[in-house]
């Protein structure tokens, strides 16, 4: 089962390449891991309709009971045959509807391989956890799937709309799983299902949570309204997704634990109004459509409806006909959207006010799509008819509620034959006064898909009972009732077949008088949950605008402020209600007078930050805390702590100087008297509220420091860097999390100063000569040698002379050269010497930024780019790749971040070894030196670049001032 699973993430990956070489012929090796699916659970059919099941477990986190759990039984047999079976076809449906130079045709075949893989994960789940992981990954591949066409409004707003619905629903039942998790002592499905929680006000709020995620992803009431949008789909992703898979969901959802929770109080309320409510309105809104997509995008609503009900009522007959109705949906619903889709392809539209004649010109087509309405209509002697018969059974014999949910059945079954019947009527026959519709011939491949499925539901229809044993064995979970249903065609003259052919003749009825129905329709309409959800979005969006205007002044001043009181409050509220200091042993000054001192001089400077008005003095005034800060440690016994201050302090202010070059010399707010008297005691209170509760914190323990046990582990391994080894062994996991956080949000700040793109464009005309920001600007001077009249000069650095001769330090260059390799060297010491002594690939990482850094302050961007050519982005990616590359080698022991260590020894070196957390060390470095050398690029060159840019506009401004000056006479300064 994994093996199938990782299969389709795998090539999904691929299909990128393989778009490239094959086209959309692609398609047909990205239909593999599915067809390989599907001829892999027929094996398995005979065991699954036995009621046996075939398991698989993972432990996941096993601290806290959570496992990767898989598991194919009945009803998972099921829905693997639907989503790998119809997955295939539509893949190869794809080939023939796309052509080589689709755009985004890559990324379109992978996300519909990875949705199917998610599909398949999702409904062989047995865990409420990893069922909640796949469950969201449809969510967000149906996504990117709906919004393929993202240049199209429409299309990005559906996508965005079917995110939003299924998203919160999701959230509400995770809530539930969590409950429901907690209560059972358990996340596997399969014990829930057999020893289910004793119903309670938690198990009740958890059902209704579960089930409003379910009713959100198959699109019920009031939950229906981002299917219909979901259209804007290319046609291929509404036959699958909206047709056998993703909207199946939510109704697979409820048949796996209705066996547990249909007598839980709310449970059968729910699913029976709002599954009979969304039939009957989805089914009475596709009377007035006029786009074929759009009328089966509202029969399907309907259709859900009838599922979640029939799948939800709780008794083993109705289970029993929800498993043939969802396979007999399945096979109507996607032959029919594919059809249409080859309609829209050879007519060039879907409106079936325009559409005549085509059943004449495309009689193979016709063909197909009368097979699969009559399917849908529930006319024998198709699947349709087969299980329409048992939902009518199931519920005639059931209670006062299943009665009135029968009538309400007949209703919606009479709207679904009249909106079949206009389906047909509007997309294939002729209609006086409109002349047939020009079409293109299509080939048998094109067809192939929808003909298969709609034959499964032809052979299947007089061959239900072949089902019975495998859907039965679903049903069977349920108690058994004196005389269970068992699936036929024929099950002679009853009451069913008479119900059968009261909702037929509704339907024709419906039909023949469709122009009055739809002119009632549309007077009597309410407004549309799609104009609802808008409304409330506009609301919402015009809320946050205000609540945006009123917190969101532009001052940072005032957010601080903010901050700072909200912590006041609530840290000065708690220590005045606990008085947690009670007990507490005295803080003691300082261990050694040095520190008050040093101390002294970092508040010193703190302090002096409130009286500077100038910028570039409020950052070194800052700096110096930070320094003030590292001078602790070193006096406190921690270098490597220090090592990294200090080098953490170096970075951030030479990135302050860099920014400060676009910004005004001056703080430009301007504080009244009253407002710096109340911002002091602000900052002061703040200050001592911090100090006061960390003394607290230290004071209130109890347990005994584990720092011994720390020293004792790292000396156990032959180490004696304690820090070290707690960053890349005893807590890799929070230090790997610290790096991808630290990744991400340098790119997205540097992203921000690129805007549009990372990569450097055509170069200016003096850019091009090797001009940077400080020879642009500059003057030429007088009285200075140029070309040959000067004697040769050496050259230091490799793009030195790219900036003015008034901007050069010789001293600096000289200086740079002959220390550039040495920090390098240094920088690569601090990495390897970390388990021993002072140092780790954090720091190291530091330096070897600050020696890039101090080559570009040296010799400006050109420099820079001369001494890292590779782009930032390299090293970032490749540091994060070998840090989880070395977490997931771990998992061939069991653990992730299991620690190996090579012993050797070498002729001239001697002994030696060799460990994982180095490897794991240099992925940091390497990560840290990325993020250094993007920031520098960022707020230097990037910097640089607009400022020349910008004087060569105003240089070339002026040149064209002093050329027209003697054209009209003027004098030229």
């Amino acid at each position: 089962m994994t093996a199938l699973i990782v299969a389709h993430f795998v090539l999904a990956a691929f299909a990128r390449p393989l778009v490239r070489r094959l086209g959309a012929r692609a398609f047909l090796v990205l239909a593999l891991p599915p067809a390989a699916t599907t001829c892999w659970a027929f094996t398995r059919w005979e065991k699954a309709a036995s009621g046996s099941s075939v398991d698989w477990s993972w432990a996941w986190m096993p601290d806290y009971g959570v496992s990767v759990d898989l598991r194919l039984d009945a009803l998972a047999e099921l829905m693997v045959l639907l989503a790998s079976g119809v997955g295939t076809l539509v893949l190869l449906y794809c080939a023939s509807y796309f052509s080589d130079t689709t755009p985004r045709l890559a990324g379109f075949a992978g996300n519909l391989l990875a949705f199917a893989g998610a599909m398949l994960a999702l409904v062989l789940s047995d865990d409420l956890i990893s069922l909640y992981v796949f469950w969201e990954l449809t969510t967000v591949f149906s996504y990117l799937l709906i919004g393929y066409d993202s240049e199209q409004r429409h299309s990005r707003r559906s996508a965005l709309q079917a995110l939003t619905v299924t998203t919160l629903g999701g959230l509400a039942m995770l809530i539930g799983f969590l409950i429901i998790g907690q209560e059972a002592g358990t996340y596997r499905i399969s014990a829930i299902l057999a020893d289910p929680p004793p119903a309670g006000t938690a198990v009740e709020v958890a059902v209704l949570l579960i089930l409003c995620g379910a009713l959100s992803k198959s699109a019920v009431w009031p939950f229906s309204l981002w299917l219909p949008n979901a259209m804007a789909a290319p046609t291929p992703v509404s036959a699958y997704l909206h047709a056998a898979a993703m909207v199946k969901a939510g109704v697979y959802l409820v048949a796996r634990l209705a066996p547990a929770f249909a007598d839980v109080p709310g449970w059968r309320p729910v699913v029976m109004i709002f599954g009979a409510a969304t039939m009957l309105l989805g089914g009475w809104r596709a009377l007035r459509l006029n786009d074929l997509k759009i009328v089966l995008a509202y029969g399907t609503v309907s259709q859900l409806g009838f599922l979640t009900l029939l799948a939800g009522v709780g008794n083993r007959d109705a289970a029993l006909a929800a498993a043939v109705m969802i396979l007999g949906h399945a096979l109507f619903k996607a032959p029919l959207f594919l059809v249409t889709g080859i309609v829209d392809h050879a007519a060039g539209t879907r409106d079936l006010r325009k559409l005549s004649g085509v059943g004449r010109a495309l009689p193979h087509v016709y063909a197909v799509a009368v097979l699969a309405v009559l399917s849908m209509a529930a006319l024998p002697p198709m699947l349709g008819f087969a299980a329409k018969e048992s939902a009518f059974e199931a519920l005639l014999h059931g209670d006062t509620a299943d009665r009135w949910a029968l009538g309400i059945t007949v209703a919606g079954s009479a709207l679904t034959v009249a909106y079949t019947a206009r389906f047909i009527w509007g997309g294939f026959l002729r209609k006086p006064g409109v002349a047939d519709t020009p079409v293109h011939r299509v080939g048998p491949a094109f067809l192939a898909a929808p003909a298969a499925l709609a034959l499964c539901g032809l052979v299947l229809g007089p061959g239900v009972g072949w089902t019975d044993r495998l859907l039965s064995a679903y049903a069977d979970a349920f108690p058994a009732p004196a005389h269970p249903y068992h699936l036929a065609l024929w099950h002679g003259w009853g009451t069913a077949l008479l119900l059968s052919a009261v909702a037929t003749a509704g339907g024709a009825v419906l039909f023949a008088a469709r122009a009055r129905v739809a002119r009632l329709s549309r007077r009597v309409a309410w407004p549309t949950a799609d104009g609802v959800f808008g409304q409330l979005l506009l609301g919402l969006e015009r809320l946050s605008l205000q609540a945006t205007g009123f917190v969101q002044r532009g001052s940072l001043s005032v957010y601080l402020a903010t901050t700072l009181l909200v912590m006041l409050a609530g840290q000065l509220s708690v220590l005045i209600a606990d008085q947690p200091w009670q007990g507490a042993s005295a803080p003691r000054l300082w261990d050694v007078p040095l520190q008050g001192a040093v101390a002294a001089l970092t508040c010193a400077a703190a302090l002096l930050c409130l009286t500077v008005r100038r910028r570039m003095k409020a950052v070194v005034l800052a700096g110096l805390t930070g320094y003030g800060t590292a001078l602790l440690f070193v006096v406190q016994g921690g270098p490597d702590l220090a090592l990294t201050q200090f080098c953490v302090e170096t970075v951030s202010m030479i990135v302050f100087v860099l920014v400060l070059r676009r910004m005004p010399v001056h703080f430009q707010e301007s504080v009244s008297t009253w407002r710096r008297a109340v911002r002091i005691p602000v900052a002061l209170a703040a200050a001592a509220t911090l100090g006061v509760v960390v003394w607290v914190a230290a004071a209130a323990r109890t347990a005994a420091p584990a720092g011994a046990a720390m020293v004792e582990e790292t000396a156990h391994h032959g180490l004696k860097d304690v820090v070290a080894t707690i960053l890349v062994d005893l807590r890799a996991w929070d230090t790997m999390g610290e790096s991808a956080v630290l990744a991400a949000a340098a790119i997205g700040v540097t992203s921000l100063i690129y805007l549009h793109r990372r990569a450097e464009g055509a170069a200016a005309p003096a850019e091009a000569r090797g001009h940077t920001a400080w020879s642009v600007t500059a003057e030429p001077l007088t009285g200075v040698p140029q070309g040959d009249e000067g004697a040769p000069e050496r050259g230091w650095l490799a793009a030195g002379a790219t900036l003015a001769p008034e901007h050069r330090s010789v001293v600096f260059e000289v200086v740079t050269r002959l220390l550039f390799h040495p920090i390098l060297v240094l920088s690569v010491y601090l990495l390897f010497c970390a388990e021993n002594m002072p140092g780790g690939g954090f720091v190291g990482g530091l330096v070897a930024g600050l020696a890039l850094i101090t080559r570009y302050l040296a010799g400006g961007r050109f420099e820079l780019a001369e001494a890292a050519p590779l782009q930032p982005g390299l090293f970032t990616g490749l540091g994060l790749f070998i840090s989880t590359g070395v977490a997931l080698i771990g998992l061939s022991d069991g653990t992730v971040l299991h620690a190996w260590t090579y012993h050797g020894r070498l002729p001239l070196i001697g002994d030696y070894e060799f460990g994982t957390p180095v490897i794991f060390d240099c992925g940091v470095y390497l990560l840290v030196l990325g993020v250094v050398l993007d920031i520098v690029r960022a707020l230097g060159a990037k910097i640089d670049r607009q400022i020349e840019r910008a004087a060569a506009e105003k240089a070339a401004a002026k040149a064209a001032a002093r050329r027209a000056g003697p054209e009209t006479g003027e004098a030229t300064p």
